[in-house]
């Protein structure tokens, strides 16, 4: 993956829970998720591809 080890990954997790907090890494993280199974619908060739508005 990259040549990327455990150490190196921590770090970058360090990074980002100081770039963007603690709080919001759960909503980035389900964000990154849905975009990752939308992508491999569409390489499937499956047409459909999920879109919702964000509740409020």
């Amino acid at each position: 993956m990259f040549g990327f080890g455990v150490p190196e990954l921590l770090i970058i997790l360090a990074i980002v829970m100081v770039i963007f907090g603690a709080s919001r890494l759960p909503e980035i993280g389900g964000a990154l998720g849905k975009t990752i199974r939308n992508f491999k619908k569409a390489s499937e060739g499956k047409d459909e591809i999920e879109i919702k508005a964000k509740e409020v």
